[in-house]
């Protein structure tokens, strides 16, 4: 195989008016197409019968390169609605979990999405929706009223309104400034970048390229886009030792991201390359594989991860670490929970739904339509509200008639006009028992002075 350099645009905003009008293109095809009108249209913006068991979706790939993301979601909805359910439900409902696959691939997702329709009449609302599908399913789940909560970066949901649709993660644009900001902490100049050639870590590029050209000080020597189907990088690898790099910049979920680090450090006299992760990598799957390819130590002294803040020391996490620690051995692809308990899509989805549980109480409805906005009620607060930090709480302060304002895992979240929330960024590092720890904050002044967007 033949290492490839990316060709991108010679300018950003053009690509991002090419990337938008394919959004709104897909909105009105999928709307006159795909919504289902009379059926699974109305499975989630009508009321429910009382005592139907209410059923969250989760949307996600549970096969290809990217199945690695599909379990930790699963988990992370057992966890939440293992509480929920305990304490009675939601307005007299019980709550189930259903895996939806989406492989991955947009032209994938969106029929299993038609299909999750067709046979799902009680849905509460949406969970996953990555970064490899979200822009071809989130106008579907708008066109049927169904309030999804997504853990996509796409830029395209910087700019374009789905009422039905909040993230509770950074856009991958600032994802990318995160990695970079790391890199000049670390005195690192010489950057090379290998991204998988997936839609969801081909997002990272061009900001990763434009934070390091205002960086000033930085240069890319080699830029490498990874086929995440092949089974051997040795070309990229050959690209990336002979431009001598510093570190690494990537994201190459599955297999691929072990694959080429394997190559590059045998290729490199036995020597790893520091390597500064999206946080998408702190991943027990990746972990297992990459320090049985070059040694526990090896790699844990030379890898970084962006991630949101999320310190374990919020009133959230005792309740939310025994929840999740419960489900050991429950989904499939999933190791040891314990390293999962700063992963972005475990943290921001367990709070996300406990937000969704809360509202429907609050609203007195089961209805998208009804208790989305009181999403955004519960998150930014009111003066005078009671802070909850669980589902137990929040419905006993909302049963005395008081506001309340959701403080998770996550911390709080507070969202903008295009219902995106995210907060300070840390770099991460790995424990020897593949656990996370946060070795620091980011200074948000370095931030501001690498964004290019």
């Amino acid at each position: 195989m033949n290492g490839k350099t990316l060709t991108w645009s010679d300018n950003p905003a053009a690509r991002t008016r090419k990337r938008l009008a394919l959004l709104v293109a897909v909105v009105a095809l999928i709307a006159a197409t795909v919504g289902l009108p009379g059926t699974a249209a109305h499975a989630s913006a009508q009321p429910h019968s009382s005592g139907v068991t209410l059923t969250i979706p989760v949307v996600a790939p549970f096969t290809g390169v990217d199945a690695a993301l599909g379990p930790i979601y699963e988990t992370a909805c057992l966890a939440a609605t293992q509480q929920i359910n305990a304490d009675g439900g939601v307005l007299g409902h019980q709550i189930n979990c259903k895996t939806v696959d989406t492989r991955g691939d947009p032209a994938d997702a969106v029929p299993a999405v038609g299909q999750m329709y067709a046979t799902t009449k009680n849905i509460a609302f949406v969970i996953g929706c990555t970064s490899d599908e979200a822009s071809t399913v989130v106008p579907v789940f708008g066109s049927n009223k169904t309030v999804s909560f997504c853990m996509t970066g796409e830029s395209e949901f910087d700019a374009v309104k789905f009422p039905y649709f909040f993230r509770l993660v950074p856009p991958d644009a600032a994802d990318a400034v995160a990695m970079v900001a790391i890199a000049k902490n670390k005195g690192y100049k010489k950057i090379a970048l290998a991204f998988g050639n997936d839609a969801g870590s081909q997002t990272f590029v061009a900001p990763a390229e434009a934070a390091i050209a205002k960086a000033g000080n930085m240069t890319i020597v080699s830029n490498q886009t990874l086929d995440i189907n092949a089974t051997t990088f040795q070309s990229e690898a050959q690209a990336i030792v002979a431009a001598k790099p510093q570190a690494i910049m990537m994201e190459a979920l599955g297999a691929a991201g072990v694959a080429l680090l394997s190559e590059v450090y045998q290729l490199n006299g036995k020597k790893m390359i520091p390597i500064i992760g999206t946080s998408a990598m702190i991943d027990p799957t990746f972990f297992a594989g990459i320090t049985k390819a070059v040694g526990l130590q090896n790699f844990i002294k030379n890898f970084d991860a962006d991630n949101q803040v999320s310190t374990g020391n919020t009133p959230a996490y005792p309740l939310f670490s025994k929840l999740v620690m419960a489900q050991a051995g429950k989904v499939k692809g999933i190791g040891n929970v314990a390293t999962l308990l700063q992963a972005p899509g475990m943290v921001h989805l367990y709070d996300a739904i406990n937000i969704a549980a809360l509202a429907m109480v609050m609203s007195g409805s089961t209805s998208g339509s009804v208790y989305k906005n009181d999403i955004l009620t519960i998150t930014a607060g009111a003066p005078g509200a009671t802070v909850v930090s669980s589902y137990t709480a929040g419905v006993a302060a909302l049963k005395a008639h008081k506001k309340i304002q959701y403080l998770g895992v996550g911390g709080t979240y507070h969202f903008d006009a295009f219902h995106t929330s995210f907060g300070a960024f840390e770099d991460m590092h790995y424990t020897a028992a593949g656990t996370t720890v946060n070795a620091g904050t980011l200074n948000a002044a370095l931030l501001n002075s690498l964004k290019a967007f």
